[in-house]
């Protein structure tokens, strides 16, 4: 008789995590292999940061704080929002998880009774249905086209409201297809959210400071009357280059925030002392480092794009934000590979890169997007331009 729940049944592994897991393992083996799979700057922590870090330990913070997290850095968060974006919270709207992840889950066991649906653009970030589901709630796909520059559209957001709709998970710049909203974009989905009270916006920012050819724009500055259905998340692990820092905050509601603390409160408490410390320098200190993150980001995406372009059976929409590549592969479904293996959809070409040429990327079916694969250019130059060439050649090499 199995020990495990029946909750498990309901969620996948990462993929992401099991591609790099995967490719971790034969880079150990002695294999040559370039890890495309990781949504994770190669940027060192700046040393500002760090250095607040190394001073929190020197001046013992390093024991339990409040479950929102510390003051100062609740207040820098008040302030960062208000500074970028005009947007006016307190302390009490305010909290700070484990990364941004955890503050989303949080949100949603919070929330979440079995029936409440909420709903996700696809391709989306492989953990959104899962955590939806494991919240008890039912996730329901909005597709978005390349045609629509993967974005949710107002009529597919209307034809995919019901009663029982909870939340739309709104995420610009989108993971993975580097999709950024504009004005107009958000204005045209808040009109539709208007006449349905009952659905509030999951706005997820995390990679709102990583834009290139359009600007980042918050759903509240164009609909500030929703503010009470909002909840903003962030955190600085792409912007600042924090992965594991593993610090994130959400801004909302004060009875969501709250509910949102009771739940942290049971399972984690809060996020650790130290990078708490090193976030308010984050949030709140000099930003200069995030200008040349976009400008080296914005060497390496044309770099990636421009050369994928000469992949054959391979097309790929010009990322506007984030830090990927999501690359149509339709074009090599049913070709065969040298060893003779039939490629049958996004996952064999994958498997297909990685165990031939030394490439981890992640198969768009993780996304909720069969025949696209993603490819993340947080990586060096020296390295991507070695990565793509790669697939150029296995793209070649199909007959």
């Amino acid at each position: 008789m199995t020990i495990l729940s029946h909750r498990l049944q309901l969620v996948r592994p990462s993929e992401t995590k099991a591609m790099t897991a995967r490719a971790a393992a034969l880079k150990t083996s002695g294999v040559n292999v370039i890890v495309l799979s990781q949504g994770e700057p190669d940027f060192p922590t700046p040393a500002p940061i760090r250095d607040a870090g190394v001073r929190a330990i020197g001046e013992g913070r390093t024991r339990y704080t409040a479950v929102a997290g510390v003051a100062q850095l609740r207040e820098a968060i008040c302030g960062k929002l208000n500074r970028d974006y005009g947007l006016s919270y307190n302390i009490d709207q305010v909290t700070v998880g484990c990364g941004a992840k955890q503050v989303i889950f949080n949100a949603l066991y919070a929330s979440l009774d079995a029936g409440d649906e909420a709903i996700i653009p696809a391709p989306c970030w492989v953990s959104y249905p899962d955590m939806v589901a494991l919240a008890g709630g039912t996730a329901v796909l909005a597709p978005c086209t390349p045609e629509s520059g993967f974005k949710l559209s107002a009529d597919t957001l209307a034809a995919a409201i019901t009663e029982r709709t909870k939340w739309l998970m709104l995420n610009s710049p989108c993971n993975p297809t580097g999709a950024v909203y504009s004005a107009d974009d958000l204005a045209a989905l808040a009109q539709v959210l208007r006449e349905h009270p009952q659905v509030h916006i999951l706005s997820d920012d995390i990679y709102e400071k990583l834009v290139y050819d359009v600007p980042f724009v918050s759903i509240l500055s164009v609909a500030p009357d929703l503010v009470e259905r909002v909840l903003i998340v962030n955190g600085v692990s792409k912007a600042s280059a924090m992965t594991g820092w593993r610090v994130g905050y959400a801004a909302g509601p004060a009875h969501l925030i709250k509910a949102m603390n009771t739940i942290q409160g049971q399972t984690s408490s809060h996020t650790s002392s130290i990078s708490q410390y090193a976030a308010i320098e984050a949030i709140g200190g000099d930003q200069n480092h995030v200008a040349g993150f976009v400008a080296e980001f914005r060497q390496r995406r044309d770099l990636a794009v421009g050369l994928l372009a000469r992949a054959p059976g391979l097309s790929c929409l010009l990322p506007e934000g984030a830090f990927y590549a999501f690359p149509s592969c339709a074009g090599l479904i049913g070709k065969r590979t040298p060893q003779g293996k039939v490629i049958g959809n996004d996952v064999d070409f994958t498997d297909y890169l990685l165990d031939q040429f030394g490439v981890a990327a992640v198969p768009g079916s993780a996304f909720l997007a069969p025949s696209f694969l993603r490819i993340s250019y947080a990586s060096s130059q020296t390295d991507l331009d070695l990565a793509c060439k790669r697939i150029i050649y296995a793209c070649e090499a199909l007959t």
